[in-house]
């Protein structure tokens, strides 16, 4: 089964390991006795989905979430269900690989025109000469 990450990029479910471990803070015995969390874990460098500058932006983006082995990982345990928990972390895992696939707007660099440089020099000479006239009077 696939999942889509947006238009051009959609991953084998296949590249996605969970684990359940039991979850940490309030619950009560529902914390003591089921594994709700999951931790889930997706290996950047071993996805064939994903082209070489995703994968690069990704790496960055993750942080502390990626591993020396290039292992991105991602712990959810908001919410008591397990089945919510596991949405949770593909849904957090989708947003951060889509955050990667957006592409940098492209800056074309630009001149002032000849006629705005000249009025900026003019505003220069006439700011200069008003700061000049503050001088001393000399008689």
């Amino acid at each position: 089964m696939t999942l889509a990450v947006n238009d051009w990029i959609s991953l084998n479910e296949k590249e996605l390991r969970f684990r359940y471990i039991r979850a940490s803070g309030p619950g009560g015995q529902n914390v003591n006795k089921v594994a709700s969390a999951v931790q889930l874990r997706f290996d950047v460098e071993a996805s064939p989905a994903l082209p070489g500058w995703v994968k690069a932006r990704l790496k960055t983006l993750a942080g502390s979430r990626l591993t020396k082995n290039g292992v991105i990982v991602i712990d959810a345990d908001r919410h008591r269900s397990q089945t919510l928990n596991r949405d949770d972390a593909v849904a957090r895992l989708v947003a951060l690989i889509q955050k990667a696939a957006e592409r940098k707007a492209f800056r074309v660099k630009t001149k002032p025109s000849q006629g705005a440089e000249k009025r900026r020099l003019e505003s220069k000479k006439q700011r200069g000469n008003t700061k000049k006239l503050r001088g001393r009077v000399t008689y």
